[in-house]
């Protein structure tokens, strides 16, 4: 690209590897650390994606130090713009500077806020529509703010990997929502358990066990497409099952502790209570057994998640290793004997110290790397953990024991969002002649 005659936000934050290259040739710095823009330039921020998760973002974003301004947004439907436009114009005066020429609907909104002079995009759709939109962004230039998980299947999984390596080549941030990376009590409690505090990981557990979320009712006239991305929690191809949506944070931090994913899987699941029409095909309970095998040492990890009301409820992740135990979430560390012997710091009221709000750290994190030029790319790990969650969804639909590397090479594609233009289009799975949807059965199911 040519260059502006003096210094300019989109001379670093789109032309970043041509000012670093330079920049190293002369002196011999790092190229990434080479790069610096100061404090004072404003990023320009594109919004896909304007439910509850991207209004948050968006917000989160705005909140970082330095300039920043929302300048283009996008959604399928014109409601949840114009509502994400309200909140967010009521919480940042002119920070929001999105005009109804830069307010964009429908399938290929995306599109056309990757056209604007934007330096980042933020992509919060529902997941399965991700890998599509994170190639766009990244052939456009963006740096990239994802929300997890990057993928329902492995055939996306692979394509968001390929695309953060291509990021990585063309000096784009990659940032991905797996925020419990960026909170400080489990930064350093990972680094104690890492520099050996429990000593060989033995086993692990993890859990996010609650109520469920929200359900929207059908309504008259909706096509069946509209329908399903209203209420996208609940089909595969949009969300990848609870497991998939929600469980991730958890067995990313376990992916994160172990450094990479598992060997194989096998699990159980199924639809106990939550078995109405308008749960469409996804389970409400999973559980599974993730097994590491390394130069012959072996761990397990014991992986829970269940939306059933008036039950144990649980969100969390614990650590056995062969000379005590961690509380991992809660940033404790134990002997074998059950005795405290390192507590995260807490306050007088006994709150943890300095524990930032994991969801705005990870914003804090990316802008403040930006402005000093460095290019983190969160990609590869978030593609990872993903392929987890949708390994844990493969052995509890099909009962079968699977293999990572079985899992991760399938080429079947349960979410082929490419194809789709409109509210007209007919999605991937169709409602029973009882509005019922198919439900996955172990034994039965395929899934490679």
């Amino acid at each position: 690209m040519t260059l502006a005659p003096e210094p300019s936000r989109r001379g670093f934050l789109q032309g970043t590897a041509a000012v670093a290259a330079g920049a190293s040739l002369l002196s011999g710095l790092n190229p990434v650390r080479a790069a610096h823009v100061s404090s004072d330039e404003t990023i320009r921020i594109g919004l896909i994606g304007c439910g509850g998760r991207g209004r948050g973002a968006a917000d989160h974003a705005m909140n970082t130090s330095g300039p920043t301004k929302l300048v283009a947004a996008a959604d399928a439907f014109e409601d949840n713009l114009g509502s994400a436009m309200n909140v967010l114009s009521r919480q940042h005066g002119e920070k929001v500077d999105v005009p109804k020429e830069r307010q964009f609907v429908g399938f290929d909104a995306y599109q056309k806020v990757l056209e604007q002079d934007l330096d980042l995009v933020i992509l919060a759709t529902p997941p399965g529509f991700r890998p599509l939109h994170f190639e766009a962004a990244i052939n456009a230039g963006k740096h990239v703010f994802m929300e997890k998980p990057v993928a329902v299947d492995a055939i996306g999984v692979r394509k968001v990997v390929e695309v953060a390596r291509q990021a990585k080549q063309k000096n784009l941030a990659v940032a991905v929502g797996l925020q419990r990376r960026h909170e400080p009590l489990y930064v350093e409690t990972m680094k104690r358990l890492h520099d050996g505090a429990i000593g060989r990981i033995v086993a692990t557990r993890a859990y996010w066990n609650g109520d469920g979320v929200w359900v929207r009712p059908r309504k008259e006239g909706q096509s069946e497409m509209e329908y399903q991305m209203r209420n996208w929690y609940y089909f595969n191809w949009l969300c990848g099952d609870h497991i998939t949506e929600q469980h991730i944070h958890n067995l990313d931090v376990i992916n994160w502790l172990m450094g990479g994913p598992p060997t194989k899987a096998q699990g159980q699941g199924g639809r106990q209570v939550r078995t109405g029409k308008e749960y469409g095909e996804i389970y409400d309970h999973h559980f599974v057994e993730f097994t590491w095998e390394k130069d012959g040492d072996r761990s397990i990890l014991l992986s829970q998640c269940r939306h059933i009301g008036n039950c144990w409820s649980s969100v969390s992740e614990y650590a056995h290793g062969s000379t005590g135990w961690c509380n991992i979430g809660d940033g404790q560390i134990f002997d074998t004997k059950g005795n405290l012997v390192w507590e995260y710091p807490r306050m007088e009221d006994g709150k943890r110290k300095n524990l930032h709000d994991g969801h705005q750290q990870e914003h804090h994190d990316l802008f403040a790397s930006l402005r000093r030029g460095e290019i983190p790319n969160e990609g590869e790990y978030g593609a990872m953990s993903s392929m987890m969650s949708v390994l844990g969804r493969m052995a509890t639909y099909s009962g079968r024991e699977i293999g990572w590397e079985e899992a991760l090479n399938s080429n079947l594609s349960i979410s082929p969002v490419e194809k789709f233009h409109s509210f007209d289009d007919t999605p991937p799975i169709l409602p029973n002649a009882d509005m019922t949807y198919p439900i996955p059965t172990p034994g039965v199911t395929k899934v490679l």
